[in-house]
Order: structure tokens, then sequence, then C-alpha cells
């Protein structure tokens, strides 16, 4: 779902805010409000006017072509067109992107542990490789620092330290 403009939004705030402000004048003036003097007639007067002048305001922005609007998926819709709740679909949302990110946190521990047994078998295997080597580990470490601490024992096994022969 594309997210309004924030200053979008925040205009689009402000403006209701001020018509519940106006709405809240009016009722004030309304219950307060003497038959017999002039002041209250004009006051009451103004009010509507203030009102009416928010209410256009907020629909000429509401109504703007160029303005984008939020998109709603297509999936959210059915949903609470089958009369089921939304925020059931938001947790199914939310728990189906969860299970993805395992499944990807995995699947990056899973190829830095390759990596690192790869780098040190390659190393063992063709030592006049090791500088290269530890150059390629150093520098795909640095990009994948969020596999959760796989590599803290790769390259020992594999003769020298880990990184140290830059």
């Amino acid at each position: 779902m594309a997210p309004v403009q924030r200053d979008i939004h925040s205009d689009l705030e402000a403006q209701i805010k001020d018509i519940i402000q106006d709405l809240f004048k009016v009722m004030v003036v309304t219950s307060h409000y003497d038959t017999s003097g002039r002041p209250s007639k004009e006051v009451l007067a103004n009010s509507l006017k203030t009102l009416s002048t928010s209410l256009q305001t907020l629909n000429s922005t509401a109504t703007d072509p160029t303005l984008p609007l939020p998109q709603v998926p297509p999936e959210l819709v059915k949903y609470v067109e089958g009369g089921r709740n939304p925020d059931i679909y938001t947790r199914e949302f939310v728990e189906l992107v969860r299970r993805g990110n395992q499944l990807m946190r995995g699947k990056m521990h899973a190829f830095a542990t390759f990596r690192d047994i790869l780098a040190e078998q390659m190393a063992g295997a063709m030592p006049e490789l090791k500088p290269d080597v530890d150059r390629v580990l150093e520098e795909t470490r640095v990009g994948s620092s969020a596999t959760g601490g796989v590599r803290s024992g790769s390259g020992a096994a594999g003769g020298g330290g880990d990184g140290t022969s830059n």
C-alpha cells in the first residue's frame, strides 16, 4: 500500500481539525444564542461562514486530481466486502511477511556458512589464493552483517587468521 505524502496528510489532518473546531464553535454559539441580541446573530453568521469555508477547502483538497491517493490492495477490499475484519487481514499479512523474512534469514545464514566453508577449503587447497580469498571474505562480510554471527570461526581451520593478511 503506497502511503500518502506526509505533507498532504498533515494538511488534510489540519483541515479536519479546523472543521471540528468550527463545528464546536457553531455548537457553542447556538447553545448561547440570544434572539434579541444583534451580536449573537453576527457571531453565528461568521461561525457558519468559517465552517463553510473550511468545508470548501477540505473538499477542494480531497478532490484535487493531482494528489496521489493511497492505493488499497484489492485483496483487502475483497476481504472487507466479504464481511471479514480488516484487522485479521493485516495480522495474516504480517504473519506471512514474518515467515518470508525467517525463510530469507535462513537462506542468508546458509549462504554465509557455505561461503565460509568454501573459503576455508579454497585457502587450504590453493594457498596462493589466500589473500584473494581473505579479501573476498572481508568484502562480503561487511555487506552481510545481518547473518547473525555465522562467520565468527571462519578461516581459523584454513590456516592463518581471518582477513589479517591484507
